[in-house]
């Protein structure tokens, strides 16, 4: 994995919408939202500034011209540089081709989570899944709102990609809850053991 001047995901971002057209600041984090990336990628209007002054401090972006609209603040606009848009491209490569180690707060919770006692893992688990149903109707609603709208399938690709994960996760959730509860080689009984109790279920 390639270290990069500025790492941050929403340099990514930015760079993508400053490869359509250039904008100020307040432009691209309206854009953002506009277009749900916010589900996608966390920013405050604060950050998103910082990031915009390390892209153009890094030479992938330059200022293009500084106006005023009445007694608003004065509005630098933001144009992509060649660099940047070979920045935006290289990168966009590796994430696409090469899969990353990430680290998901699920899956730290669930190295350690033997330090619950069974029953109230799988009562945590049942939570999960509602939590994760909720999130698919959500985004399944999404994705057809879209597409009645008349969105091309291309642009709402991270959303299907998300409904997958979720799914993936979901099934995994149950196969998990299967796996402690099983009647014949469940692991509750001995899990509880550990914990000095008996195992229950409800």
């Amino acid at each position: 994995m390639k270290r990069r001047q500025v790492a941050n995901l929403l340099a990514l971002a930015v760079l993508g919408y400053l490869s359509q057209g250039p904008m100020h600041p307040y432009e691209l984090s309206k854009t953002l939202r506009n277009n749900g990336d916010a589900r996608s990628i966390r920013f405050t209007h604060g950050s998103l500034y910082m990031v915009v002054q390390q892209l153009a401090k890094a030479g992938f972006v330059a200022e293009q011209e500084t106006s005023r609209a009445g007694a608003r603040p004065e509005r630098t606009v933001y144009a992509i540089t060649d660099a940047g848009r070979a920045e935006l491209r290289d990168w966009l490569r590796e994430l696409v081709g090469e899969p990353q180690h990430e680290y998901p707060a699920f899956v730290s919770a669930l190295s350690l989570v033997a330090a619950l006692p069974p029953d109230e893992v799988v009562a945590l688990l049942h939570e999960r899944e509602s939590a994760l149903d909720g999130l698919r109707a959500e985004t399944a609603a999404l994705i057809e709102r879209a597409e009645a709208e008349g969105v091309p399938a291309l642009f709402l690709i991270e959303e299907v990609y998300r409904l997958r994960l979720i799914d993936a996760e979901r099934a995994f959730v149950a196969e998990f809850i299967g796996r402690i509860t099983d009647p014949q080689q469940g692991w509750g009984p001995m899990w509880a053991a550990a914990h000095g109790t008996e195992f229950e279920t409800k």
